[in-house]
């Protein structure tokens, strides 16, 4: 697509790393890149232009949550999410499929939930509204008109993502349904394309659990639809980090060299640290924002908990030689005292620390590939880090 170009800059010598960048119609996106996740048009208790600040390029909408709530009509009308949330730079949607089933996952993988609150059909996807109790239908024409109306520069195909604890009989089933609606949402996003000024890349996704067979069935099939980035879905959900890894590693020699790689849900530092050695170009996961409303963040000796008590009279701040704002203006001791109290800057400070955090190990991480010591980086940052405070 020619509103959608990537571009290998550098290639790591000892791993499959590499740095490039993706032009989209809302600017450039340096790879590797960590999208913070905005679910419901914010990520949460930052402003975009503090995102901006932090030096984010991509941040993340939930099409199942803005289905629901306010509409994506309504969103439409603002003019498409970047004007609706006032953010200016790249945007990438899901395709709400992983939310619709795991409205039944997180009440237990039975096959009675599967039955009770979410009803697959080869159509597609019958679910009930965790707002309200409404029911609504999900097809991949749905799910792509949807995001057509929000507007990102990036969107998704609907997938099924299913349990990693169901049965290989079961995810052979999901990811063969998973790459029938692939190729219908490809069907319905090109006639859709051919109609509009602005432009979007559809991502399909990579499914298969951790067998390696269906994980492989499953990068071939996709990688022939021939879009403009490639997903790898399903994972972070509950296997070890070696079968993590193992699934990038024989699925990388399927991936196309020139079309960028999204590992979905995956953020911790160390897995994104690992990821990238694989070759994976995109990243998004919670993790930052959801550790600070629970009182954690990151710093280089790993993961620590304000509700140590250490913390209580530290007057260094969170992270020493950290340059975001909350190091540079607040004492780890005040931030302790702001969580404690459940007061909302709290949460801030913690989550711009974290946000920080992540956008700043991307930028590490690019500079090494660029500079050839990045296994050196990458081994040294992990030793370090595995020193985890509780």
């Amino acid at each position: 697509m020619k509103n959608f170009q990537f571009k290998i800059l550098n290639c790591d010598k000892k791993t499959k790393a590499r740095t490039g960048i993706f032009k989209t119609p809302h600017g450039i996106i340096n790879t590797p890149v960590y999208m913070p996740v905005g679910t419901k048009g914010a990520v949460k208790t930052v402003s975009p232009e503090e995102l901006n600040d932090l030096g984010a390029e991509i941040i993340l909408a939930n099409t199942y949550h803005l289905y629901l709530r306010p509409g994506e009509k309504i969103i439409k009308s603002f003019g498409g999410l970047q004007k609706w949330t006032n953010w200016k730079k790249p945007m990438l949607t899901d395709s709400g499929g992983f939310q619709v089933f795991s409205l039944a996952q997180e009440k237990g993988f039975t096959k009675k939930n599967l039955k009770t609150l979410v009803k697959i059909k080869e159509d597609g996807v019958e679910f009930k509204s965790h707002l309200d109790g409404s029911t609504h239908f999900f097809t991949p024409e749905k799910v792509i008109k949807i995001q057509t109306d929000l507007g990102a520069d990036i969107i998704m195909a609907f997938d099924e993502c299913a349990p990693v604890h169901a049965s290989k009989k079961y995810i052979k089933e999901a990811m063969e349904r998973t790459h029938r609606w692939a190729e219908r949402c490809k069907k319905e996003h090109q006639k859709i394309q051919k109609k509009r000024k602005i432009k979007q890349a559809l991502f399909p996704i990579i499914q298969g659990g951790i067998f390696d067979d269906l994980r492989t069935q499953s990068a071939k099939f996709i990688v022939d639809l021939n879009l403009p980035g490639i997903a790898i879905g399903g994972l972070s959900v509950g296997e070890s980090k070696e079968k993590l890894y193992h699934i990038l590693d024989i699925i990388n020699p399927y991936l196309p060299k020139d079309k960028p790689r999204y590992l979905m849900g995956v953020g911790s530092p160390e897995d994104i640290l690992e990821a990238v050695s694989y070759g994976i170009d995109m990243f998004d996961c919670v993790m930052a924002t959801r550790n600070a409303r629970h009182g954690s963040f990151w710093t280089l000796n790993g993961r620590s908990h304000l509700a140590n008590t250490a913390f209580k009279n530290d007057g260094n701040p969170l992270m020493k030689g950290c340059g975001c704002y909350t190091c540079k203006n607040y004492s780890a001791g005040y931030v302790r005292h702001l969580f404690i109290e459940q007061e909302m800057l709290g949460l801030r400070l913690l989550t711009i620390h974290n946000v920080h955090f992540l956008v700043d190990l991307m930028k590490q991480i690019r500079e090494n590939i660029k500079e050839g010591s990045f296994i050196q980086f990458k081994n040294r940052f992990i030793n370090k880090f595995k020193n985890e405070k509780k």
